[in-house]
């Protein structure tokens, strides 16, 4: 079997531009990934970030599932500290009887913002330590209401919603093979444990009704372009949101490319690039396909979530057009078939 591509969009606000343009962005380039044959579009919580315009995470996944019509639409994540579990079941309840068998839960335990914001969420500091209790708590939201219970999601109780756990340590994937569910490892921009996670949940994982056997999905920058030179001048846009986050500047609206960008950069900026952003494919057709192949055969991912961090809206369209034809370009295996 092919293994399947999936994509993560941040709906990137582009200096300049706005919350509206990002948005409707978001939806035309799944239009594009359900017609190039993505699996699922993921939209990820943040907060106060002014060039990300998914904050209300569940409000802009049914924008696009509302304009799509066959690819699952999903959260990746959502933030689970920040929220009552039954709040978020009856937004995905909601969002499953509107689109039935269409959509995923992706939860994490990281607040998604920096702290101020944190509290302004009006969730308790210690609120991350109950993250395991709080997904049991939202599964069993989702289970069959019984007699008696006193409290019910509705809609939710009953719909099948598939839960992802999320993570960028070993703690998510302690947890998703304890509970049996699939983990997908934020490896775009936390790559230092990815391989070490992913091992802990094969050899750990525990069968449940949801699942009855690891399933892994990891995180990909991927940035092709018609030529490789063409394509490190777009990947800066990423390169340069991520020095200015990981070094504490203000973040701002994604920042257009910049030409020799790299060559002017520090010791330590290098660092954080070379950390951060260890797991980026970026490149031409040729290269993106030999690129996405190594990883696969590295780490027998079962699916990839690709993300594609670019300021002009039709390169990042051609960049995921690119990708879809690598993929197609070749049987790439993963999983249990490049695993055997």
């Amino acid at each position: 079997m092919t293994i399947p591509f999936s994509v993560l969009d941040l709906a990137p606000i582009p200096q300049g531009s706005n919350a509206r343009e990002a948005l409707r962005r978001s939806l035309d380039l799944a239009q594009h990934a359900e017609r190039w044959g993505f699996n699922r579009f993921w939209l990820a919580e943040h907060h106060g970030m002014p060039g990300i315009a998914s904050a209300a995470t569940s409000v802009v996944m049914a924008h696009i599932a509302g304009g799509t019509s066959t690819i699952r639409v999903g959260a990746g994540g959502i933030m689970l500290p920040n929220h009552s579990p039954l709040v978020i079941a009856e937004q995905f309840g909601t969002l499953a009887s509107l689109f039935p068998g269409r959509i995923d839960l992706g939860v994490g335990r990281a607040p998604g913002t920096d702290q101020v914001t944190f509290r302004a969420l009006r969730r308790h500091p210690a609120s991350a330590e109950m993250f395991p209790q709080d997904v049991a708590e939202l599964m069993a939201y989702f289970r069959p209401a019984v007699p008696g219970q006193q409290v019910v999601a509705v809609p939710g109780a009953g719909l099948e919603v598939p839960v992802w756990i999320l993570g960028s340590s070993l703690f998510g994937a302690q947890l998703a093979a304890a509970i049996g569910l699939p983990f997908a490892f934020a490896s775009h921009f936390a790559p230092a444990m990815m391989m070490q996670a992913i091992d802990i949940y094969r050899r750990s994982f525990q069968p449940s009704e949801q699942l009855d056997h690891p399933y892994v999905m990891l995180g990909v920058n991927v940035v092709a372009a018609d030529t490789d030179d063409e394509a490190r001048l777009l990947f800066t846009s990423l390169q340069q949101a991520f020095v200015n986050l990981r070094l504490g500047r203000m973040p701002g609206q994604l920042p257009p490319p910049v030409p020799g960008y790299e060559e002017r950069l520090g010791p330590m900026e290098r660092s954080v690039l070379d950390q951060a952003l260890a797991v980026s494919v970026v490149g031409s057709p040729d290269t993106v396909r030999y690129g996405l192949e190594e990883f696969i055969r590295q780490t027998s991912a079962d699916e990839l979530m690709l993300t594609s961090q670019i300021f002009d809206h039709e390169a990042r369209l051609r960049s995921f057009e690119i990708t879809a034809q690598a993929r197609d370009a070749r049987v790439l295996r993963g999983g249990a078939a490049a695993r055997s």
